[in-house]
């Protein structure tokens, strides 16, 4: 998972550029970099850690020009400690392109391949993105002929990469002399918005992985970029868009977006994540009604901070006491997606610490926004009990997680997650809980259908399986465990190679 960002300024865009990075820092925290563009030169700076550290006054200074891109990352299944795979990534053929990506290539493999043999391109790391720019750089030769750069010549390398790549990808290009290319996948998988700010001096643009990014930087949000579509703005102003994708497909974003990774004052596909979180709560709220004694429930916990409105919401449906007991580090990164066990079991004490007061004596139902290994659960179990509390309850918004993300999440292999050959019960029980409660997956998707009508169909494979882009198998699968070292489960798919 990633955050980018793209701005066609009218004055120096460095710093614009490092603010809207910091607005997406939670997308990303193992890396971060800046390209921008300045009398036919590119000028990039990129290093492991959060922005605040990989950016200094010096760094900032060596990056003039009114355009350019950001990127901030987490590591993901197969990527490589090495800042190289680090982005905004650079080709200097055909005219010059630097590139950030969000997502993951799920044919990435098959894509070097013929990168090497057929379009005699070399690729240089293990990175996705990397294969993936080289597709579009190939693809812009072709359709320009390596002479001639225009609109038409962009959108047909655009439709040219739609043919060629499978999985996820929210995409921002900059070509030198010419301007900006952005596009997303057919199925709109990763999110991708556009945003205008009016000057003196002219226009500015922006193209960003979420609406904050834009809102937070004094610019207005003009809309989200369509699946399968791509948006051409060039150097000297003009903005032009046009549908690339050859087969009309439904458009399927990550439902995992909505129940944790984007920001809360975050619109995303003409949905407020906030309101979004509520509306889950509501539906969670009814399902605990059903599967909990409620006069067994003293007090309503979330566990910070996504889980938050929907744990505020869940607690006012059912007429329950509302508290906080957690107090977050926020200083510390996420947990699920940390190396090793006793690493991430260290993490969540570091991360959160319980107010003794709020426990004592209760009987607390927890709510958090999804359960994935089961460690921060557990832990989180553990606190609870021990500041005090009589019986401990647990509520996930999201659904049982019984499969990897294959396109840009980096969750565990299928025998690493919790649900996986457990009921509801024994889940309970492997967490310490008194009781355990998901969301329905209909009731999650309901939830997003009722703030827009138009999205019928979710990407929401780490909870069913159904992998909208048709090419995921047990050998998928298979490949990416041997990767990892862990074993193969039956049935399950995984990702590898991910990147963005």
């Amino acid at each position: 998972m990633c955050g980018i960002v793209g701005v066609m300024g009218q004055s120096p865009v460095n710093q614009l550029i490092y603010d809207s990075l910091l607005l997406l820092q939670h997308r990303g925290q193992d890396a971060a970099g800046i390209a921008t563009a300045h009398d036919q030169f590119f000028s990039m700076h990129k290093a492991h850690g959060l922005v605040r550290d990989v950016f200094r006054t010096r760094n900032m200074r060596s990056l003039p020009g009114n355009s350019g891109l950001g990127q901030v990352r987490y590591p993901t299944a197969g990527s490589s400690a090495s800042v190289d795979e680090a982005q905004p990534f650079y080709v200097n053929a055909p005219f010059g392109i630097t590139f950030v990506h969000n997502g993951n290539l799920t044919n990435w493999r098959e894509l070097r391949e013929a990168l090497f043999k057929h379009d005699r391109r070399h690729i240089n790391t293990n990175s996705d993105s990397e294969v993936l720019l080289n597709v579009f750089a190939h693809e812009l030769q072709q359709a320009s002929n390596g002479v001639t750069l225009d609109e038409h010549a962009a959108f047909e390398a655009v439709r040219a990469v739609h043919r060629r790549a499978k999985g996820a990808y929210a995409v921002i290009a900059h070509i030198s002399s010419f301007g900006m290319v952005a596009f997303r996948d057919p199925h709109g998988i990763r999110p991708l918005c556009l945003g205008r700010h009016d000057t003196d001096a002219g226009t500015e643009w922006m193209l960003t992985s979420e609406s904050v990014a834009i809102t937070g930087c004094g610019f207005n949000l003009v809309r989200d970029v369509a699946p399968g579509e791509a948006i051409v703005i060039t150097e000297d102003g003009r903005v032009s868009s046009r549908a690339c994708a050859e087969d009309g497909r439904e458009h399927t974003p990550c439902v995992f977006e909505y129940v944790y990774f984007a920001r809360p004052d975050s619109v995303m596909d003409g949905v407020s994540i906030y309101d979004a979180r509520l509306h889950m709560g509501e539906y969670l709220a009814d399902n605990v009604a059903k599967s909990l004694r409620l006069g067994d429930i003293d007090v309503v916990m979330p566990i910070p901070d996504s889980s938050r409105p929907s744990a505020m919401q869940l607690a006012a449906r059912l007429n329950l006491c509302y508290r906080e007991g957690f107090i977050k580090n926020r200083y510390v990164g996420r947990t699920f997606i940390m190396p090793g066990q006793a690493v991430r079991k260290k993490s969540v004490r570091q991360k959160l610490s319980a107010i003794d007061l709020e426990f004592r004596g209760k009987n607390v139902l927890l709510v958090d926004d999804s359960i994935v290994r089961g460690t921060t659960s557990r832990e989180i179990v553990d606190m609870a009990r021990a500041a005090g509390a009589h019986k401990v309850f647990f509520a996930s918004a999201a659904p049982a997680v019984r499969y990897p993300n294959v396109y840009g999440i980096d969750m565990p292999t299928q025998s690493e997650l919790i649900a996986t050959g457990r009921d509801t019960g024994q889940v309970a029980r492997e967490i310490g809980a008194d009781g355990l409660v998901y969301q329905a997956l209909s009731d999650l998707e309901q939830a997003l259908r009722d703030l827009n009508p138009a999205m019928q169909r979710f990407e929401s494979s780490c909870f069913n399986g159904e992998y909208v882009t048709g090419d995921i198998d047990a050998a998928y699968l298979q490949r990416l465990s041997l990767s990892r070292g862990m074993p193969a489960c039956s049935g399950a798919m995984a990702a590898e190679g991910e990147d963005g």
